[in-house]
């Protein structure tokens, strides 16, 4: 029998007495316990009538038992399907759709809302709460913590992870147990990830840093999490002496340097400090480590590959890069529209190749075919450049991604909306610097003519069709788009001329 994730992240601990959870409260969760509730959670996903290859959706709040959900995907070889706690009700029904979920599991308080939409995409419907309770949480309760884990192959979908796409479909990319585990082995290895290690733990457990990035390094490695609900600064202060390591976005490092307890002696027994899902701002960088004495090891990733890259544990980790390729993976810079690589110093597309990509596009072959070459290589549309020490530089986005707080956001998902606003003619939407999220949404308008602007109601309607890390932070009505010459808009321009927008506000104490 093989299952290359349970094998490698859960079976080497089925009898372990080591804690793997501190949870806030004080209590203590050990490997063993975990281990038997996955295997009951397991037996509860077959009495629901899930199958191997089925896939599961699940928009809970963060919790132990939602990590036990996703661990018992993996011990019954079903596809785990992890969503934003933020995602409204429409994208919601587009995921279940598109994935045809067999089985939704929701927070108790959105059941009535969902309910609908779970049964037009003919997915049963259950509830986990924070707390542990809900539908779910009963009948799992009710079962023996039995089960026979399902043989999967390395090439098996683990995940399905869903990324927004420029035409306005999101893609669902299908991550193998080979991604999943071979990335978690490198990471383990080169950042020195030991049973000795306490990780702190306050990222959401719905996107690939907080869960397999986190917490798959964590299970491989046998260390300990100090698992947060959430990011606030009280509890993190509070818990950061008894951390060894943290894995954070530049929010997070940011609030930490405006809150004066955050101090050298706070983290001494920090080992490190890691970020990453957003650019991290290099004088961050340089006051952190005026701050605390610790450089922040900034790496790259995204959703189709995991970790592609990692500035060094020994060495210069150095500030605005990203580091090297991780041992098995391939980068090269090309130049736009061919496979040929750009030389040291110029500026191309990042492309990667390694047993982390992704298999492809759920129902998307002819995206996959686009964006995935023949030889393996993956298009990454991230711009970047390799300076004469070999350190990867990333300088945009041939996309026009926007990372906003380390969430993806794409422009034509806004531009979407705000065009069917009958007073808006036309729309852009972009990202520019940001001091605490990376980069801040911006959205431009323009009226009808003989139309008045009413940005009031814009907002309301977003909020209800968009999550609110994608509704932009500011909406402007400007006259006409700047265009080229074949009629395209130039966003360059606009994020050129308010670039400072955000950097303003702040420094007049209104950001």
């Amino acid at each position: 029998m093989s299952n290359p994730l349970y094998d490698a992240l859960l079976a080497p601990h089925r009898d372990s007495d080591a804690t793997f959870i501190t949870l806030p409260d004080g209590g203590h969760i050990k490997y063993r316990a975990f281990h038997d509730r996955v295997l009951q959670v397991a037996h509860a996903l077959a009495v629901c009538g899930l199958q191997p290859g089925d896939r599961l959706a699940l928009q809970v709040e963060k919790s132990v038992s939602a990590l036990e959900i996703y661990a018992a995907c993996i011990a019954s070889g079903i596809i785990f399907l992890p969503l934003n706690n933020a995602y409204t009700m429409d994208e919601i029904g587009y995921f279940l759709h598109d994935a045809t979920a067999a089985l939704f599991i929701c927070d108790p308080a959105r059941e009535a809302q969902f309910a609908s939409v779970a049964k037009a995409a003919g997915a049963q419907l259950m509830t986990l709460s924070a707390d542990g309770t809900g539908s779910f949480s009963t009948l799992s309760a009710g079962v023996p913590a039995s089960f026979k884990v399902i043989e999967r192959t390395g090439d098996d979908i683990a995940a399905l992870l869903y990324t927004s796409g420029t035409t306005g479909r999101s893609k669902g990319a299908m991550l193998t147990q080979t991604n999943l585990v071979s990335n978690a082995q490198v990471l383990v290895e080169l950042w020195r990830i030991s049973s000795a290690d306490r990780l702190l733990h306050a990222l959401p457990i719905f996107h690939a840093h907080g869960l397999f990035v986190a917490v798959n390094t964590t299970l491989l490695a046998g260390a300990e999490m100090i698992f947060l609900p959430g990011f606030k600064l009280d509890p993190v202060v509070a818990a950061l002496p008894q951390a060894t390591t943290m894995m954070g976005v530049p929010t997070f490092y940011t609030r930490l340097l405006d809150e004066p307890r955050f101090t050298s002696d706070l983290v001494r027994n920090m080992r490190l400090f890691i970020s990453g899902s957003a650019p991290l701002l290099a004088e961050t960088h340089e006051a952190f480590e005026a701050r605390t004495g610790h450089r922040i090891l900034e790496r790259y990733g995204m959703t189709e590959t995991g970790m592609n890259t990692s500035n060094p544990y020994d060495g210069e980790r150095r500030a605005g890069t990203v580091g090297f390729a991780l041992p098995g993976v391939e980068l090269r810079i090309t130049a736009e529209g061919s496979d040929t690589e750009v030389a040291d110093g110029e500026i191309g597309i990042i492309e990667v190749r390694g047993p982390n990509v992704f298999k492809g596009y759920w129902q998307m072959p002819d995206k996959t075919r686009e964006e995935l070459r023949e030889d393996g290589f993956l298009i990454t549309g991230d711009l970047g450049r390799r300076d004469a020490d070999g350190y990867v530089h990333i300088v945009g986005r041939n996309k026009d991604l926007i990372i906003s707080g380390g969430y993806n956001v794409y422009p034509k998902e806004i531009e979407m909306v705000l065009d069917e606003t009958p007073w808006v003619r036309e729309s852009a939407a972009f990202g520019v610097p940001h001091p605490d999220f990376g980069e801040g949404v911006v959205a431009v308008v323009v009226t009808q003519p003989g139309c008045k602007a009413d940005i009031a109601a814009l907002r309301d309607g977003m909020v209800k069709r968009l999550a609110k890390y994608k509704q932009p932070k500011e909406v402007i009505v400007i006259d006409e788009l700047p265009r080229n010459t074949m009629g395209k808009v130039q966003k360059n321009l606009l994020r050129d001329t308010f670039a400072n927008l955000f950097i303003r506000a702040t420094e007049a104490g209104t950001g």
